[in-house]
């Protein structure tokens, strides 16, 4: 099966108007839909349980995006036996099978791109951009694992001794269980689903249960691209009933999921255990939270600093595990980047993500409103507020960006992930202290370095 060269998937241009007339068409389009109800899918069968999970737009709190039924375990055992009646056939299709069905999949992605960025505007307060970049991400991973599928299905080279006759072939391992965050609900729930159905595995999905709907819209995708039925069981529900459930089950055996480190740690430490019955150690890929650093040298392009601060802290309201939430500065241009940053927080325009030119949506729901609220009481008190600090959850959970500067780098601001627009900013003595800094956290994910010397790049 021939295939080009992998590719990312362009973004989208909305200073291009027909661009920004397509997108307004399929908001609206998407708001016409708004209320629906959405079953459980489970072994290519639709399940209303009679409880519901509902989602909101975080823009506008009042507004139902869709309900969507929520499993308990029951369904979640059903959906266990439906994924592994599927293994049974669909881990003995060859890989390029597998991968044509992702690459319909991308495909299907892509003609319906503006719709499934809609959803994500409305549900999870997405500004257009950000919404537009996860549908991209979304495209690449489908785009990706089909690749991989076929180079994992090759033939693969081994080192032949006389006598012997030896082969190399990766085989699926079976029913496995996607969690995905609420913060790239289409992008990483893809990443999650896809790579499974490519290797030959079942999967179980539980979306959060704060974005559901655009879920909902993955599973239509692959029902779309003839994904056949129990490969993909949609199961959305509480974590602590029916993510439980799963990721204890003696005849489930993978974990993938996104989100954050205390839940992270919870399945890996229910996942280890081995319950009676099972016959295998499962296996866990988790990625969790970050308290991400930008480290600004003194040789540094403070303006191109400024900027990527700001964009890095504050896109997608800062709700990102590789969002920079920390910036380490030489004492030498320390004032300088604390007044840019400064400034250009406070020209960011908070407002509806349904609205085009908002730079800053809403943030999730009224937990995290709640949550990021108190973290900026604790940073007045261990800070200098030099921007934002003003919050409105009258009609939508708006926050306006934070900065605080003077923060100690044992400070809870330093050390503890908020997951939301606050940025602490400290002060390092000289390049060799911004690292030892940048390093004394119990995070490691994704950080960035501002220097003009090859030797600290390096």
């Amino acid at each position: 099966m021939g295939v080009s060269k992998f590719v990312n998937e362009p973004l989208s241009d909305f200073t291009d108007p027909a661009i920004g007339d397509a997108f307004e068409r399929a908001l609206a389009d998407v708001e016409s839909s708004l209320g629906q109800d959405y079953p459980l899918i489970v072994g290519g069968r639709r399940v209303t349980t009679g409880a519901w999970i509902n989602s909101m737009n975080p823009s506008q709190h009042d507004q139902l995006v869709g309900r969507v039924a929520r499993a308990g375990p029951v369904e979640a055992e059903a959906a266990i036996g439906e994924a592994e009646r599927a293994f049974e056939g669909w881990s003995r299709v060859p890989a390029a099978e597998r991968a044509r069905v992702l690459f319909r999949a991308a495909a299907i992605v892509r003609h319906r791109r503006h719709e499934l960025s809609a959803v994500m505007v409305l549900e999870a307060g997405k500004t257009w951009p950000e919404a537009d970049a996860d549908t991209a991400e979304a495209i690449d991973f489908l785009d990706f694992y089909g690749r991989e599928a076929l180079l994992l299905g090759a033939e693969q080279p081994l080192v032949r001794h006389p006598g012997t006759d030896n082969e190399l072939v990766y085989l699926p391992l079976g029913v496995g269980v996607a969690i995905p965050p609420w913060n790239f609900p289409l992008a990483i729930a893809m990443g999650l689903v896809s790579s499974s159905i490519a290797a030959g595995n079942t999967i179980i999905f539980k979306p959060s249960s704060l974005t559901p709907v655009i879920g909902a819209r993955i599973v239509d995708v692959f029902e779309q691209a003839g994904l056949p039925p129990g490969v993909l069981n949609f199961l959305p529900g509480p974590g602590d009933t029916v993510g439980d459930y799963l990721v204890g089950h003696p005849r489930v055996r993978f974990i993938t999921f996104t989100g954050s480190r205390a839940v992270g740690v919870h399945i890996n430490e229910l996942a280890a255990k081995v319950q009676p019955g099972q016959k295998w150690l499962k296996r866990v890929v988790a990625e969790m939270g970050g308290k991400d650093a930008i480290v600004v040298d003194s040789s540094a392009d403070l303006d191109a600093a400024a900027a990527g601060i700001v964009a890095s802290a504050f896109g997608f309201q800062g709700q990102k595990c590789s969002a920079a939430s920390r910036v380490i500065v030489d004492s030498s241009v320390y004032e300088r980047i604390v007044r840019d940053v400064a400034d250009r927080a406070e020209a960011l325009r908070v407002g509806p993500a349904r609205q085009k030119d908002s730079g800053l949506g809403p943030v999730a729901d009224g937990s995290q409103f709640r949550k990021v609220n108190e973290y900026v009481e604790i940073g007045r008190g261990e800070g200098r507020l030099v921007a934002g600090g003003e919050s409105d959850d009258s009609t939508g959970y708006f926050i306006q960006p934070v900065v605080f500067a003077d923060v100690s780098p044992r400070a809870r601001l330093m050390q503890e992930e908020i997951f939301g627009p606050v940025l602490a900013i400290t002060e390092a003595r000289d390049f060799a202290h911004a690292l030892e800094i940048a390093n004394g956290t119990v995070y490691g994910l994704t950080g960035g370095v501002y220097a003009r010397d090859p030797e600290k790049l390096l």
